[in-house]
């Protein structure tokens, strides 16, 4: 019988992983557009839970589809793998982007984080306020204490550029109309996006192939810690507060560990230690191409990436459907 305090190894591991979305993204396929969200989101929570069951590993879900009691989703806490591995945090969304798949829209992602056991930020289920920005550029170019307006200002001074030459990515919501009027005031461009905020981060890191140069706004804080493990292994930095609405919310802070409800985290303090992680195309998007009918087969493309060696493949999965 194995340990949990076995050591992590994430090169062993990453392939598995790749399956795991691939399989959850696979699952969801056959209800693009098919408008219904949930069985959309339960088809890929099943595929994903079957595929890391599979896996030797005794993993724990630090961030997934919410609390216990709201099962069958991948709950946080949730025990999965053969128990026989190391022990291991799981960070996961098997369908970002219910909506996108559901309506056949843009960016819809399986996506699945996985590091060593104490690795990730337990994030509570509650808002948080995030910025972004790709690799390349100083420690604190932007900060979550500057203004809307500071940040693209102070961005384009480090990218030698004018402030017409940025683009804002933001989330579409009715919380977030005075900062969408505030970065149209400065010049700046905006892409405006429905869901799927940890593309939406993802996309800073590859700006000449995205055309996004920052991320603003507040999101899902679970969303948060996963697209900070994406960024740790792509590169570029992440900022995160924790926006409390009530004492519910804070409640739930204090049942995760967190004391300071205040703290503003860092990439490298959502994730702590080095990572693998895989995302799957649903539909199609700036980061990968959706899933791909032909007669008798399925086609997947999957981007795998670990933050200690900085390596990304990018892979096609041509699965039979007969």
């Amino acid at each position: 019988m194995t340990s949990s305090t076995e050591i992590f190894q994430d090169r062993m591991l990453s392939l598995g992983l790749a399956r795991v979305s691939e399989a959850a993204a696979l699952a969801s396929a056959k209800l693009i557009g098919r408008g219904d969200e949930k069985a959309a989101d339960q088809a890929a929570v099943d595929a994903m839970r079957t595929q890391l069951n599979m896996l030797d590993i005794n993993g724990v879900v630090v961030i997934g589809e919410g609390e216990r009691d709201e099962a069958p989703m991948l709950f946080i806490g949730e025990e999965v793998g053969t128990g026989k591995g190391p022990g291991v945090d799981i960070a996961l969304d098997p369908l970002e982007g219910t909506t996108l798949t559901a309506k056949d829209m843009p960016n819809a992602l399986a996506v699945i984080a996985m590091g060593p056991r104490g690795s990730m930020l337990h994030a509570p289920d509650v808002y948080m306020d995030k910025l972004a920005i790709g690799p390349g550029f100083p420690v604190d170019t932007v900060t979550l204490d500057m203004t809307p307006s500071e940040r693209i200002a102070a961005l384009a001074k480090a990218k030698a550029c004018s402030i017409d030459d940025i683009t804002v990515c933001i989330l579409e919501r009715p919380r977030h109309e005075d900062l969408i009027a505030e970065v149209r005031s400065t010049g700046a461009a905006i892409r405006l996006i429905t869901d799927g905020d940890v593309a939406g981060v993802m996309h800073c890191a590859e700006p000449e192939i995205t055309g996004i140069d920052i991320y603003m706004g507040s999101g899902g804080a679970p969303e948060g810690v996963l697209a900070a493990a994406a960024l740790k292994c792509m590169g570029g930095q992440i900022y995160g507060r924790l926006l409390f609405r009530n004492d519910d919310e804070r409640g739930r802070a204090a049942k995760a560990g967190i004391t300071d409800l205040n703290k503003i985290y860092t990439r490298d303090e959502m994730v702590t230690q080095d990572v693998i992680f895989a995302a799957t195309g649903v539909t199609d998007g700036s980061i990968l191409p959706g899933i791909k009918r032909e007669v008798g087969y399925l086609t997947a493309e999957t981007i795998l990436m670990r933050s200690k060696t900085g390596s990304v493949r990018r892979m096609r999965y041509r699965n039979p459907t007969r």
